[in-house]
């Protein structure tokens, strides 16, 4: 039960960091004596101050900017290479895995189950990510 509650409570606080974030404007208003001449408007103070950049794009693919300030300076060539690296990195964890899931009694006690595979594990989805920012960078000639 109390398992639950604290899952439950840590969903709940976690759940707000994904709604998108607007800017709120904050009022502050100076407190007036009656009688005073020099009271004015309550002018409003931003929150957030932030510039969103527009993503958008027409066409078959979207500019260099969408992959971020380090990737959009990488050549092709480089993230093709990382991708294949990352690729290769996962492919061997996998593989290493399954070489000690065959060990006798592997199952009953996790022993086949090692922190560094499972962290090249990881290397599929950040080497299709690259791949196709690899593909972006090419198209953009860069």
């Amino acid at each position: 039960m109390f398992r639950s509650a604290l899952l439950l409570a840590l969903l709940a606080s976690v759940s707000g960091f994904m709604v998108p974030t607007t800017s709120r404007a904050v009022a502050f208003v100076p407190k007036t004596v009656s009688g005073s001449t020099f009271a004015s408007s309550p002018a409003p103070l931003f929150m957030s101050e932030v510039e969103y950049e527009d993503m958008t794009w027409e066409g078959e693919y979207p500019p260099s900017k969408v992959l971020g300030p380090i990737m959009s300076k990488m050549p092709s060539g480089l993230l093709g290479i990382l991708s294949a690296l990352s690729l290769g990195i996962c492919v061997y964890s996998c593989a290493q895995s399954g070489v000690l899931q065959q060990e006798p009694g592997a199952f009953a006690n996790g022993s086949w189950v090692k922190w560094y595979y499972v962290l090249g594990g990881f290397g599929g989805p950040l080497a299709w990510g690259m791949h196709v920012a690899s593909w972006i960078q090419r198209k953009n000639g860069m």
